[in-house]
């Protein structure tokens, strides 16, 4: 699974590397540990309506010409039919295997799919105890050699909060996000049997387009992600606490004894 992962470049740098408009009244803060349910950038196209009101996903507004955005979205998906918002927290991940397959995900997966941009993510391992030392779980950073950012594949969906009476209403809509994970390779499958799934740039456009609606065809993009160049080293342990952020928790920390 993914649970956590740093995001720290410039919502500028991320629209002109995904050639996306993105509005500078949309900011969040740089994080090198984002976890379920906080806000988080994604790249999506839509057609272009009145996006700075109710996001109605069936309202027809403005030009239906999709236009690639960079906006900010929440981690965890809530289906549109949810009866409340509490779900989310548990659908931060959807399989590659299952994901055109599950009530919860099959529509997004043909209609609304986005790219979640990252440095790279964490996995945990276990380490057992010694006769000097207790038991832990050791966390590992993973991310691309070159140092590449992550487009890791996405799905997106909104939900409407029936406890918003207007519909215009910004806050009566809620926009959500789950990564799509697939089993491990490489280095990373040394750490923990699944990640999350990275695009390549030539899937960029033909992911996003929301008219390519061909099951087949998408899930023919879900292939081996980064084509296995990632690089694992161990972190502290400083990551573990959601309270804790900054790139100081991104410093190699000493490998566990085998």
């Amino acid at each position: 699974m993914c649970g956590r992962y740093a995001s720290s470049r410039a919502p500028e740098d991320l629209a002109g590397l995904f050639e996306a408009a993105w509005d500078p009244r949309e900011a969040l803060a740089p994080s090198w540990n984002v976890a379920p349910t906080d806000p988080v950038w994604a790249v999506l196209e839509r057609p272009d309506r009145d996006h700075d009101s109710g996001p109605d996903p069936d309202a027809a507004r403005g030009s239906d010409t999709p236009v690639r955005r960079l906006r900010p979205l929440r981690w965890g998906l809530v289906p549109s039919w949810a009866k409340d918002a509490s779900g989310g927290a548990r659908m931060i991940n959807a399989r590659m295997e299952t994901v055109h397959e599950k009530p919860a995900y099959r529509r997004a997966f043909t209609r609304r799919r986005c790219l979640l941009p990252a440095d790279g993510f964490y996995e945990w391992r276990a380490v057992p105890a010694t006769a000097t030392a207790k038991a832990y779980k050791q966390p590992y950073f993973i991310a691309p050699e070159d140092a590449s950012v992550m487009a890791m594949a996405g799905l997106y969906e909104f939900w409407r909060d029936p406890a918003v009476a207007d519909g215009d209403d910004p806050d009566a809509w809620l926009v959500t996000a789950t990564i799509i994970t697939t089993e491990a390779v490489d280095a990373a499958g040394r750490i923990h049997p699944r990640m999350p799934l990275a695009l390549d740039p030539g899937d960029y456009e033909a992911w996003l387009d929301p008219a390519h609606q061909d099951v087949d065809a998408l899930r023919a993009l879900l292939h081996t992600p980064a084509d296995g160049r990632l690089e694992v080293r161990p972190v502290s342990s400083a990551v573990n606490s959601v309270r804790n952020d900054g790139p100081d928790l991104l410093r190699p920390a000493p490998a566990p004894a085998p």
